[in-house]
């Protein structure tokens, strides 16, 4: 058990490098490319469709694209962001950041064509909701045909089966942080494993509308903590801005409590920690944006961009820059996995530490729900009914509760990065052998007259007219 473990490792660390890079980076900037980089090009057009567009309340029944999107931010803004980025900086240096900046970038595409493909693919269940994921488009390979449908089944698995670690993960990283309390970690993942229940027992509708209300407001309370930090260590923000750029192409010696970093290991830590975040490439966001109502996959698309823009440049570079401003990666005998919380209890101290747990348990109940969500579908597709996915929530939450009787964190996410890659890879494949059909679908949206884009336009037009 002992050596498969350290294969699964070996394998991840080496993933997690140069070949992440090449597959995620470089399918990312093809995709751009072949696209016309709609994520810059068109970011003003996105950022009225979507920040614009927040609360536009949808038809009695129907899920609104933000409620669809908040769902998936439910599993990108998680422990990640508040326990994963610390994790990539003392391990990886200031450096990791700037990659993990890159990939987001590129991520943004990637998303949007993610989503596009599963839109134009998904279909309805016998329970009459829209449903769809990777496998929607994955099984689209080779024309559809069996060796298509092969690749979609091995994605599907493997997607279902990484969410026991990310489940894991979750857990732990969100009983390390409420230790503060006093309280015992199977006690809490008993809790975390009833609260979670209660939402994912009531179907998707039940958990768009929480995260729909959750979501934002947890995302804007964590955002004001970090500000005040930053606030406080003014005069941090451009040497740590400087650093994350120079460290990401030089060697970081060692200094006080951090061992130093070598360039590769900037590569590694802040690409699988982006990737792991913003989920771009994962193929498992399109589940939840899926059930949105939406009159065209490219509008659906468009929430891609703002999801990965809300999740890691905005809320993880947050993170980043309160451990960095602070100094506490540097200080000896401080835990990566709580550098997060030892930044804020700098500012506000034992106050900090409770507002940090608080946090990392509302971003953990979120990302576990929505992650099993996710692995509902695969199981769904996989055994063809709704049922498989109802028995794989069982087996989710369990988990929630085992891993709380002694497994360490670092090694869970490990496990994790070499899981993801198994799906990820195919996804990847995938989306970029069918990027011209999004290239179709984006012309469509955007240059069919009087409807979509151009419609939009001439309601501007018109209401500025009016006035």
């Amino acid at each position: 058990m002992l050596a498969i473990m350290n294969f699964c490792i070996a394998c991840a660390n080496w993933f997690w490098g140069l070949p992440i890079l090449i597959l995620i980076v470089g399918g990312g900037l093809y995709m751009s490319l072949r696209l016309g980089f709609p994520q810059i090009t068109r970011l003003r057009y996105i950022c009225s469709q979507t920040f614009g567009k927040m609360f536009v309340k949808a038809e009695a029944g129907k899920i609104s694209p933000f409620a669809a999107t908040c769902s998936a931010l439910g599993s990108s803004i998680g422990a990640s962001n508040i326990v994963g980025v610390p994790v990539a900086i003392a391990l990886g240096g200031p450096g990791a950041i700037f990659w993990m900046w890159i990939i987001a970038i590129v991520g943004c595409c990637t998303k949007y064509v993610e989503i596009a493909l599963c839109m134009k693919y998904r279909t309805k269940n016998e329970n009459g909701e829209w449903v769809g994921g990777a496998f929607s488009y994955v099984k689209e390979l080779f024309g559809g045909k069996k060796a298509g449908r092969a690749i979609a089944i091995f994605c599907a698995f493997f997607t279902m089966i990484a969410g026991i670690p990310s489940v894991a993960s979750q857990t732990l990283s969100a009983s390390a942080q409420v230790a503060v309390f006093g309280i015992n970690g199977t006690v809490f993942g008993i809790i975390v494993a009833a609260i979670v229940a209660l939402i994912v027992f009531g179907g998707i509708k039940r958990i768009a509308s929480v995260m729909e209300k959750a979501v934002p407001i947890m995302a804007a309370i964590y955002l004001l903590g970090v500000i005040i930090i930053l606030v406080c260590n003014a005069g941090e923000i451009l040497p740590s801005l400087g650093s994350i750029f120079v460290y990401a192409f030089t060697p970081h010696a060692a200094v006080g409590g951090f061992a130093g970093s070598t360039v590769a290991l900037a590569l590694r830590w802040g690409s699988a920690r982006g990737v792991y975040s913003n989920e771009a490439g994962f193929g498992s966001a399109p589940s939840a944006h899926a059930a949105a109502d939406v009159d065209h996959p490219i509008r659906q698309a468009m929430w891609g961009v703002f999801e990965v823009g809300v999740d890691t440049i905005l809320v993880c570079t947050a993170t980043a820059l309160s451990v960095l401003t602070t100094g506490v990666w540097k200080q000896p005998g401080v835990d990566a996995g709580a550098l997060g919380q030892a930044a804020f209890h700098t500012v506000f101290g034992a106050a900090g530490d409770y507002f940090v747990a608080i946090c990392v348990l509302l971003f953990v109940i979120t990302t576990i729900t929505v992650v099993i969500f996710y692995d509902e579908r695969q199981a769904e597709f996989l055994f063809k009914t709704p049922k498989a996915g109802v028995a794989w929530r069982f087996i989710a939450i369990a988990t929630m509760i085992i891993v709380t009787f002694g497994m360490e964190l670092t090694v869970v996410y490990q496990l994790n990065d070499f899981v993801n890659a198994l799906f990820i890879i195919p996804n990847m494949i995938a989306i970029i052998w069918l990027v011209p059909q999004v290239v179709k679908l984006q012309d469509e949206f955007f240059h069919t007259p009087g409807k979509y884009y151009l419609a939009d336009m001439e309601a501007k037009r018109a209401k500025k007219e009016t006035k």
